[in-house]
């Protein structure tokens, strides 16, 4: 199962905004929301919550692209999110998330029995290229107890 699919069959809202999981690797993550009217805003284009779960489902496609080998012992978890809208989206937009620390680094720190954070940031962008939205979601990776 792709991590598109895994999302998708998890998160019940990727599935309802029809989320289409481009790209997944853990150096980037590419993920597209379709132009469809019922996520529309007042002014014809995809509304703030929309691009917004778009944006969190891409940094969140991310982490699971780059610390899905750590799942057996920690929980990822959004901390915190912020979103600017920069500029009008009309039709379809795409969110391309990247890690803004080397997962290494954020591995390390959970061996050495810390609860890690570390951002993840977004750009939204229309199809004419035009980034309409900077979004950067704050992550961790809660260790889980595994003597309870």
């Amino acid at each position: 199962m792709s991590i598109g699919e895994m999302l998708a069959a998890t998160v019940p809202m990727a599935r309802t905004l029809n989320l289409e999981f481009v790209e997944t690797t853990p150096d980037k993550a590419v993920v597209s929301l379709p132009d469809q009217g019922a996520y529309h805003n007042h002014v014809g284009g995809p509304h703030a919550g929309a691009m917004f779960t778009l944006g969190e489902s891409a940094s969140g496609a991310i982490v699971l692209a780059a610390f899905g080998d750590q799942l057996s012992r920690a929980v990822p978890l959004a901390v915190r999110a912020e979103i600017a809208y920069k500029k009008l989206a009309m039709g379809a937009v795409t969110a391309t998330a990247t890690l803004g620390r080397p997962a290494a680094e954020v591995v390390a720190e959970l061996d050495a029995g810390q609860r890690p954070e570390f951002p993840v940031s977004i750009e939204i962008r229309r199809a004419d290229g035009a980034v309409t939205g900077e979004m950067s979601v704050l992550w961790t990776l809660r260790p889980t107890d595994q003597g309870k």
